[in-house]
């Protein structure tokens, strides 16, 4: 069983930078994991923002964020962290952190929620103009 916990959410101005963590918990090891960052405005669907195996060898960005987000691991401290600089206005959402084991060698990052079993509880992130 897996727990995750996000922190660093926050109100920031547009242009600004934040940095989300994801402590990931429980009896697994995190290299053993793809780790991602999801996003959900009210009255949407949850939007893909950013994977990551837990060795860090691969990623994955939506192009909404690619080049301004970048998520890395910290194995020691078993985080996963999402540092998004030049933040704008539609960056605003609540940002959860999932994670999936691996289950096969030859599988692929991926970018739907449903693909993902763990999932946090959510932290807000607003940016205003």
């Amino acid at each position: 069983q897996v727990q995750l916990e996000e922190s660093g959410g926050g109100t920031v101005q547009a242009g600004d930078s934040l940095r989300l963590s994801c402590l990931f918990s429980g009896r697994s090891f995190m290299e053993s994991h793809v780790l991602a960052w999801f996003r959900q405005d009210p009255g949407k669907e949850r939007e893909f923002v950013a994977s990551i195996t837990g060795s860090g060898r691969n990623t994955d960005y939506a192009d909404a964020v690619k080049g301004r987000f970048t998520i890395s691991v910290e194995n020691r401290k078993k985080m996963v962290h999402l540092q998004m600089n030049g933040m704008k206005v539609e960056d605003t959402a609540v940002y959860f952190c999932a994670a999936d084991p691996i289950r096969s060698v030859y599988f692929q990052l991926s970018r739907l929620p449903t693909d993902y079993d763990y999932w946090g509880q959510g932290t807000q992130v607003t940016v205003s103009s």
